[in-house]
């Protein structure tokens, strides 16, 4: 090793920045790292992109409490990248900068009618029901029928919450202009689209359960979309969570439907086309499709129109491009090799890495990017003798220099102050905390 102590950068405290600095500081490596964070408090996806009713999903942040305690491993949370510090900052204070920058906007989807009020990005929502601070406080939701484009675990946490009474989520840490949004929602019926068959859903087999849990949603799954074809087959026979999915949409297709006073509808086979409408949205059209033997399908030529009065699309999300750093706008990634990002003319940008969702895209659960982790830190390490030394190396450097910017950044011991200040908030209620929204009060808190 070149240097002693190796000085990295984190940019992210969610959970793909914290599993590379954890993979980091197991290392052999004699390595000092920062986490920087553009919120005042950590832990990205798991506080403001997992649905408030999964609490076995948010006991993840049990774990990444474990890494963030330790000495050698410090977290500054209020530090916006491009912004407060650019990259010749970092490069200024750091030997190496990792990118950990996640997703958390829409991918688009182009049909006609898109951009008709009350068409909405399922991100948008996630964010406004986990209290994001820089979100709006208020969210309209003056629908009875909603649609929802999608069958993955976004698109099931976005039907859920809406389907849901807000009684039913006042255990949970949702904050009260939340609970007062969801409790003047007129929703009645949610309907979920999916292109193809249940063979090719990638929603999980323990989100998809949950959905029938309420004692006030009703699921409802139609038999005609109950449908395989050979390469439906082979995805079974390869993969028991598919087989659990089918085998529960199976249960509810056959079942007597019931009286609950909500309604979830789950279709198959509805490749949407139009969202109808001509101030607003009044309805959606959808072309029925037809499975080609090998999981994929077509479409039919048969179209149906849905009464609905909102859609959220929530056909996956995607990574916003970082000032100064390559961007791929079509896979909406960063140009990498083994976790080392490549300029334009594919030669290495010296120090400069990726891991998570900015590096492979928004696919798969959030344990899966501790292997893309793991990839990226391998590629550092080996790199060490050769990054190019930071000029101020000293830890407290990066604080000055973020004092003397005015920049009011937190810390880990602020995110204890946080923490503790939100669960004091939920004590009276005997709820396990309620979550803080604005960001000034969670800076006051914080900074104490």
């Amino acid at each position: 090793m070149s240097r002693s102590p190796l000085r990295v950068a984190i940019v992210g405290a969610g959970p793909a920045g914290i599993y590379a600095a954890d993979i980091l500081d197991k290392s052999d490596a004699d390595v000092s790292i920062d986490l920087i964070e553009r919120m005042p408090a950590p832990f990205g996806l798991i506080r403001y992109g997992v649905a408030p009713d999964h609490p076995r999903i948010k006991g993840i942040v049990t774990a990444l409490h474990k890494v963030l305690d330790r000495p050698g491993i410090r977290l500054l949370g209020n530090v916006d990248y491009g912004t407060d510090l650019k990259l010749d900052d970092l490069r200024e204070f750091y030997d190496a900068v990792v990118f950990a920058t996640g997703a958390m906007s829409d991918r688009a989807l182009d049909i006609p009618g898109i951009d008709l009020p009350g068409s909405y990005g399922a991100a948008d929502f996630v964010s406004w029901y986990d209290g994001h601070p820089d979100v709006p406080r208020t969210w309209p939701l003056e629908a009875t029928s909603v649609a929802v484009l999608g069958v993955g675990n976004v698109a099931l946490d976005v039907a859920r919450v809406l389907a849901k009474t807000a009684d039913e989520l006042l255990s949970t840490d949702i904050p009260p202009n939340v609970y007062e949004g969801l409790k003047s929602s007129k929703v009645t019926d949610v309907h979920v689209f999916g292109r193809r068959g249940p063979a090719q859903a990638k929603f999980t087999p323990l989100e998809l359960r949950e959905l029938d849990h309420s004692p006030n949603v009703e699921v409802i799954v139609d038999p005609e979309d109950i449908e395989f074809d050979e390469g439906s087959v082979r995805a079974l026979r390869s993969s028991k969570q598919i087989d659990m999915v089918v085998k529960t949409l199976q249960e509810w297709a056959i079942r007597d439907q019931g009286d609950r006073p909500k309604r979830l509808h789950l279709h198959f086979f509805h490749s949407p086309a139009e969202i109808l409408g001509a101030d607003r949205v009044t309805g959606l059209r959808t072309e029925r499709t037809e499975l080609t033997g090998d999981g994929n399908v077509r479409g039919t030529g048969t179209f149906h129109d849905w009464d609905v009065q909102a859609v959220y699309r929530a056909v996956g999300y995607l990574s916003s491009e970082l000032p100064e750093i390559p961007f791929d706008h079509d896979s909406g990634t960063v140009p990498h090799e083994s976790g080392r990002v490549l300029d334009i003319d594919g030669d290495q940008v010296p120090g400069v890495y990726v891991t998570g969702w900015i590096k492979r895209g928004p696919v798969g659960l959030i344990g899966h990017t501790k292997g893309d982790a793991a990839e990226t830190i391998r590629s550092l390490l080996a790199d060490a003798d050769a990054l190019p030394a930071a000029k101020q190396s000293d830890p407290e450097a990066i604080t000055a220099f973020l004092t003397e910017r005015g920049v009011p950044f937190t810390t880990w011991e602020g995110w204890g102050k946080l923490d503790a200040h939100e669960r004091a908030l939920g004590e009276p209620q005997g709820r396990e905390r309620v979550k803080v929204v604005e960001r000034d009060e969670m800076l006051r808190v914080s900074r104490g």
